[in-house]
């Protein structure tokens, strides 16, 4: 596979800190005509943009930073850390917009332990209580993906462990606890809905020393060795589940809330740019849980980069 040069290595590299990340990150003006998201002009804007580390969020990071420049604006993009580093950069005004998921911000933000089953009614429960609370704008409508949590495990041990369903899981740590070892990156460990919140709903633990907490990115490869760990944390709509044949378990129990993503805005800035909403809409609408499994596969299995793909997504939809 070809290794891609990430923003992250390009800036280790040659020592630029964030302050030069912001620069790096500037833009000039797009375009202001063109594309079928073209008619929100935004010439003369200026804006922030920010993403998480992972795959699925830099797309989404270089679909907006895109986006707003050939609507006319200039644009500097800021590749952060995790989830708390990007929801502090937004409500702190460092960033003025990325892409968060509904069962994040329900659960970790809004601290509500029981997700709702339905992904219009999670939406607009998120949507009102954030701008309420916290003056963020949820862009409507959210895309129709859901990228939430799953565990999986190689093919190959797929019917070896008798796994088909997430409580049979159970059974396997109290009978054959050495097969029962989990890989899994730092926040998938600690979130409640993530690793403690799935123990806890189906009534197990995983033995202690049988966890590994590694990089979201090693964790598709440690799954498919089956060295490390027989199971593993993923996302749903990462295109190597299907490129290492891995198996996905069934959460029988429903306990993953629904993950839709919608670009959040602070409501300062929507103020100013409502028209933000006209042009990211047809976008996200767009933005399907096949279709994002083929995006994240072309830069995690092909060795593409996040603008590169983002762009080709773009120019094939007449959005740019």
């Amino acid at each position: 596979m070809q290794k891609k040069l990430t923003r992250r290595d390009f800036l280790k590299a040659t020592g630029t800190g964030l302050a030069g990340a912001a620069l790096l990150g500037a833009a000039g003006c797009g375009g202001a005509g063109g594309g079928a998201a073209g008619n929100a002009k935004l010439s003369g804007a200026r804006f922030t943009v920010g993403s998480k580390e992972f795959t699925e969020e830099q797309i989404f990071g270089e679909l907006t930073k895109q986006v707003l420049e050939n609507a006319g604006a200039s644009v500097t993009y800021n590749q952060l850390g995790g989830t708390t580093i990007a929801r502090d950069a937004l409500t702190s005004g460092r960033i003025d917009m990325y892409w968060e998921y509904t069962g994040t911000a329900w659960i970790d933000f809004l601290k509500h332990t029981k997700p709702i089953p339905n992904s219009h009614k999670q939406f607009e429960a998120v949507a009102k209580e954030d701008l309420k609370k916290n003056h963020i704008k949820w862009i409507s409508p959210p895309a129709p993906e859901d990228n939430t949590y799953a565990l999986a495990v190689r093919s190959e041990a797929y019917n070896k462990l008798g796994v088909k369903k997430l409580s049979d899981l159970k059974q396997l740590v109290q009978k054959n606890p050495s097969e029962a070892t989990l890989c899994g990156a730092s926040e998938f460990l600690s979130r409640p809905d993530g690793l403690p919140g799935l123990e806890k709903t189906y009534g197990f633990k995983f033995p202690q020393n049988n966890i590994a907490e590694l990089d979201e990115g090693a964790i598709y490869e440690a799954i498919d060795k089956g060295k490390k760990c027989n199971f593993g944390e993923v996302f749903t709509t990462d295109g190597r589940i299907q490129a290492l044949h891995l198996k996905v378990i069934k959460d029988d129990k429903h306990f993953f809330p629904i993950y839709n993503p919608a670009l959040n805005v602070r409501e300062d800035v929507y103020k100013k740019h409502p028209q933000l909403e006209k042009l990211f809409a047809p976008i996200s609408k767009k933005l399907t849980t096949t279709t994002m499994q083929k995006l994240n596969a072309k830069v995690d299995v092909k060795g593409q980069l996040p603008e590169t793909v983002a762009k080709e997504w773009l120019s094939s939809n007449g959005f740019i």
